[in-house]
């Protein structure tokens, strides 16, 4: 137990600090950056107060805790985008896709690409058409998370097309 009475200078956690933000690129969870501010924040309280290495130990865990703790607790759940506005409708404008599952209300359901479209190949859909499982729907827009189709008859244009 010798080792906790060595003395770490505020340059010491400093670095340390710093090799744990850097190290966030390696660790895509966004923890290790907590860490590392705990780190850098133990090194200032050591640039004015002169603390034994265990009291340093001790409000570096307690901080990186505090720190955890709120980052999961109330900023990462309001990072999370569920939406799809960032989505780039020229990709999908155009695009055809099966009907694989309809849902409680009329014109809803999900659909198919043949290959995966904007990072996924199921999507919600609106559809204004009369439509049933296995048939063929081109998307005509693009509404937050859903997509806005028509029923795709090979030949046939929609009431919308040919006006």
């Amino acid at each position: 137990m010798e080792w906790l009475n060595t003395n770490i200078a505020y340059w010491h956690w400093m670095v340390f600090g710093m090799l744990l933000v850097a190290s966030e690129i390696f660790v895509p969870s966004f923890v290790m950056i907590w860490f590392g501010a705990s780190a850098i924040a133990v090194g200032l309280i050591m640039a004015a107060i002169d603390m034994p290495f265990s009291v340093q130990l001790l409000v570096w865990v307690v901080m990186s805790v505090i720190d955890l703790a709120i980052w999961f607790k109330f900023v990462h759940p309001k990072m999370k985008n569920k939406t799809l506005s960032g989505m780039s409708r020229e990709q999908v404008v155009g695009q055809e896709a099966m009907v694989i599952k309809l849902g409680s209300e009329f014109g809803h359901g999900t659909l198919r690409f043949s290959i995966p479209m904007l990072g996924s190949d199921e999507w919600e859909f609106i559809c204004r058409d009369p439509i049933s499982v296995g048939d063929r729907v081109a998307v005509e827009d693009v509404s937050g998370n859903s997509l806005i189709v028509r029923l795709a008859i090979a030949g046939v244009q929609s009431p919308k097309e040919s006006v």
